[in-house]
């Protein structure tokens, strides 16, 4: 008796696979098949290519990533001194005009509208702002020649 449930069972099944092969056509099959196989092609190929980019990423920054670090502590010390600078003069200003009251002008002390004709221009030359561009633009250089 359960050899006949599973014969049954194995008829109905084929039955049912024989229909589903009726509402799709072979040759569809085969066209979906090899789209399937271009479609993984493309995409080895492409996984290929993006390992072989992180390798050279990873290659060009393993280059250069003491020249970041060296960079990045110049920078510090170079903020750490003018910002000492600048509290020596503020302090030095600060003395002349608790000795020399009038030593400044009311002017330096009022705000001035802003009369720049481009906005876009810093409203006061940035010596550190200078200097990143300049830095920003010599890295980007450098980059380009060595990757």
């Amino acid at each position: 008796m359960e050899q006949t449930g599973k014969e049954a069972t194995r008829e109905a099944s084929e039955q049912v696979s024989n229909e589903f092969k009726t509402l799709v056509d072979a040759q569809d099959l085969d066209s979906l098949k090899q789209l399937q196989h271009l479609i993984l092609g493309r995409l080895q190929d492409g996984n290929a290519v993006l390992s072989h980019f992180n390798e050279f990423s990873e290659n060009c920054f393993a280059e250069v990533a003491g020249d970041f670090s060296r960079h990045t502590r110049l920078l510090r010390s170079m903020k750490s001194d003018l910002e000492y600078i600048f509290q020596k003069l503020r302090s030095m200003k600060s003395r002349i005009l608790a000795t020399y009251p009038d030593a400044f002008s009311d002017d330096s002390k009022q705000e001035v509208l802003d009369q720049r004709p481009d906005l876009e221009m810093p409203r006061f030359f940035d010596p550190a702002g200078l200097w990143f561009a300049w830095l920003r633009l010599s890295l980007y250089v450098f980059l380009s020649y060595i990757c």
